[in-house]
């Protein structure tokens, strides 16, 4: 069964999300028949990349914010990210448009390693402070998950995944996401945001019993012969 989610690199609640979605999923019988996809989305696509300015600043410059009120928000947001087992410093958020980490998630998702460029760069953000919109940067996190230098840097360089992530926006905005992460499960069960675990397992249930029963297993008739199983046993 198919789980897509929507998110965005600069969205704290997605880490948050993928961490509380990744607890309900270990703990569920189905596990091993689950694929997930990553899909981009930008909360802000026009923001300009700005190492020389802080999060809390920019926050507090684009929502009208005092500075104070912007570092009590990012406070609480980081008091939430150690509830699942995160660390947040926005003392150290680089302030960078996510465009092209978007399209190295796409480049990484073709060799089947999308997960890995995700929690990569979520990590880079909000915990080690890197600026995700740096090429050398971006070229050093894709090696480090098993993707080629080369090609990172033939893609970032062009405009290679760019319809992807254009894609995914615009799927986005069809199916109504107005906010991210946003989890659907079988296309048929969406939650929107960083719910509980228990949200996520009570869901993954539900549209994966849906699941079942539109792709039953087949049954069949065998004739036993001689034969090899996995484990080495003939006979």
């Amino acid at each position: 069964m198919k789980v897509e989610i929507w998110s965005d690199v600069m969205c704290p609640f997605c880490y948050i999300g993928k961490r509380r979605f990744e607890e309900a999923l270990a703990g569920f019988e189905g596990k091993e028949q689950i694929e997930i996809e990553w899909k981009s989305f930008q909360l802000n696509p026009d923001l300009k990349t700005n190492p020389n300015i802080s999060i809390n600043q920019y926050l507090a410059d684009i929502k009208g914010w005092t500075l104070d009120h912007a570092e009590q928000m990012n406070e609480h947001v980081t008091q939430m990210a150690a509830q699942a087992g995160l660390t947040y410093n926005f003392s150290k958020s680089v302030v960078a448009n996510s465009f092209n980490a978007h399209r190295l998630a796409h480049l990484a998702k073709k060799h089947g390693l999308g997960d890995a460029a995700e929690e990569a760069l979520f990590r880079a953000y909000f915990t080690e402070g890197r600026n995700i919109d740096d090429t050398e940067t971006l070229i050093e996190m894709g090696t480090a998950i098993g993707l080629n230098a080369e090609e990172i840097k033939q893609t970032l360089e062009s405009d290679t995944y760019a319809d992807d992530v254009k894609h995914d926006i615009a799927e986005a905005q069809y199916l109504g996401v107005r906010g991210v992460p946003f989890f659907v499960m079988n296309r048929k069960y969406a939650v929107s945001g960083a719910q509980e675990v228990a949200v996520f397992k009570d869901t993954l249930a539900k549209a994966f019993t849906g699941w079942q029963e539109e792709n039953p297993k087949p049954a069949f008739d065998t004739i036993e012969g001689e034969s090899c199983s996995p484990d080495g046993d003939c006979k």
